[in-house]
């Protein structure tokens, strides 16, 4: 299970499950990183149902 983050300078890839990792992160900085990562895992518990949802499981 993941989730694409997208940005105009670049995009990130982040697994949800087991546990929030970044996968990859073309052409973003470390603060967008940093943002991106805070804004996921706040959001973790709805996007994890929203994917549920969305795809089944």
């Amino acid at each position: 299970m993941h989730i694409h983050v997208a940005h105009p300078h670049g995009e990130a890839k982040f697994w949800l499950q087991p546990s929030l990792e970044l996968a990859n992160h073309p052409g973003l900085s470390g603060r967008e990183l940093t943002d991106a990562d805070r804004v996921v895992a706040r959001h973790l518990e709805e996007i994890v149902d929203a994917w549920h949802k969305h795809f089944g499981g």
